[in-house]
């Protein structure tokens, strides 16, 4: 391959030495043909990317937007969908405070009274509604307790006097066990000392089951906490004490009306106690040193049967705030105490009820209940349908049941397996409900003053 003549080369570009004017043209002419070609490659590739990427992509981007574009009306929407929003959480707050708002047992008490117009028998009168309140809830689940011994004995003493009627061929029983009958010591016809013949225990079954024919549960107020407390109450405490007293068994009170609504409803629709799953009302408590009021046998506690004789002046068996974990009588598994929004106090009671009903019992505890409010301080308002929910269970256990228990005689539980059931609750008050009502000194207990 032959090299380029340089030297020809510039001998012909000589010409431009005496032409100089067709030299800028030509160089021009050199230099765009020289741009012309890279440029005409990147144009036409720069066209193809466009139309991939720009054109086509674009416009499918913009027909995507097209069909998923916010309507013009789409601020309005959630507007409403806001306001809705707002609508539960205000329905929710008042809910809350609804639940709490109860009708007390005494107007005259809360908020404090006025000086000029304080009298002592106001207390008087707070126990005696106190006690007719439990009264009315034991009425109207039906409930009473099984016979007493005296009940017992005056039934044998019957039995035997209208056998004597007969003549003495007829006697139903032996001049011992007449003699047995009437000096009946109170000893358990099936698990004591003291023994009876095959009639006597026919006397005596006949009148347990006539008993358990006619109510749907068992219950004995006494058993039921702060009804001995307020049967002799005296007022020789100071006014602040009273008032304190007062407002921590209405607390009670309130709760003691959930158990009774939860033995009346799962009860509904059975006869009597026989068929009844919620058999006997067993007791509660909500001093904090009864944090195992149960025994292994099944049987009312000492705890409980303790808590229902104070004497005046003692500490009465009564609700306190659980402000830390340390006063609670069980571990909070929900991690709630008091707050500035919530109160809360805990409670232990114990029920016996067949055993296919433990679960429906501890649900129906916890579920919805409905209650009336007439407004205070003015209780003369109009009265309101409320609904409130404040019931969570702690910790349960079960216990079998002993029929030759003392605890037990004269107890007709049906043909169905029961057991002793034994609850720790937590009880929610919203403090928003109540707060114009709270007496002072309970105020600085929640604020820890009673601490200082």
């Amino acid at each position: 391959m032959n090299m380029p003549n340089f030297k020809d080369i510039l001998q012909k570009l000589s010409v431009f030495k005496n032409n100089l004017s067709l030299l800028v043209p030509v160089i021009i002419v050199l230099v765009s043909v020289l741009l012309f070609i890279p440029t005409q490659l990147m144009s036409s590739r720069l066209k193809k990317d466009m139309e991939q990427e720009s054109v086509n992509n674009g416009g499918r981007k913009v027909k995507n937007l097209e069909k998923s574009a916010v309507s013009r009306q789409q601020y309005e929407m959630e507007a409403e969908r806001q306001k809705a929003h707002a609508i539960d959480a205000n329905e929710i707050a008042k809910l809350a405070i609804q639940s709490t708002q109860r009708e007390l047992l005494s107007y005259d008490i809360f908020p404090a009274p006025e000086p000029n117009g304080f009298s002592g028998l106001i207390f008087q009168q707070f126990g005696q509604n106190y006690r007719s309140g439990i009264d009315k809830l034991i009425l109207n689940v039906k409930g009473r307790d099984c016979p007493t011994d005296a009940e017992i004995q005056r039934g044998l003493e019957n039995s035997s006097s209208r056998s004597r009627s007969r003549g003495r061929g007829g006697s139903m029983m032996s001049s011992s066990r007449m003699s047995s009958a009437r000096g009946y010591s109170g000893m358990s016809l099936y698990g004591g000392s003291q023994r009876y013949g095959s009639i006597d225990r026919m006397i005596v079954d006949e009148m347990c089951k006539d008993r358990a024919k006619i109510i749907s549960v068992y219950v004995n107020p006494a058993d039921v906490s702060g009804y001995e407390y307020w049967a002799d109450y005296k007022y020789d405490v100071k006014q602040e004490d009273a008032i304190e007293d007062c407002w921590y068994h209405q607390l009670a009170y309130w709760i003691i009306e959930d158990i009774f609504q939860t033995i009346d409803k799962i009860n509904t629709g059975h006869d009597n106690v026989l068929t009844a799953p919620a058999k006997r009302f067993m007791g509660i408590s909500f001093t904090m040193g009864l944090k195992r009021p149960r025994g292994g046998g099944g049987g009312v506690s000492r705890g409980f049967r303790d808590s229902r004789v104070k004497k005046q002046g003692e500490d009465a068996d009564r609700p306190a705030y659980v402000r830390t974990g340390a006063p609670g009588l069980s571990e909070s598994c929900t991690g709630r105490y008091c707050t500035d929004d919530i109160d809360v106090t805990h409670f232990n009671f114990s029920v016996i009820v067949s055993t296919k009903s433990v679960l429906p019992f501890m649900k129906e505890l916890c579920s919805s209940k409905e209650h009336q409010f007439r407004g205070y301080p003015d209780p003369n308002q109009p009265v309101q349908t409320f609904k409130h929910n404040q019931i969570t269970i702690l910790e349960s256990k079960l216990g079998s049941i002993n029929p030759n228990d003392q605890t037990h005689r004269y107890y007709c539980y049906g043909d169905e397996n029961v057991v002793s059931l034994d609850l720790i609750c937590e009880y929610i008050f919203d403090v928003k409900g109540y707060d114009k009502l709270v007496p002072e000194p309970v105020l600085d207990t929640l604020a820890g003053k009673d601490e200082e």
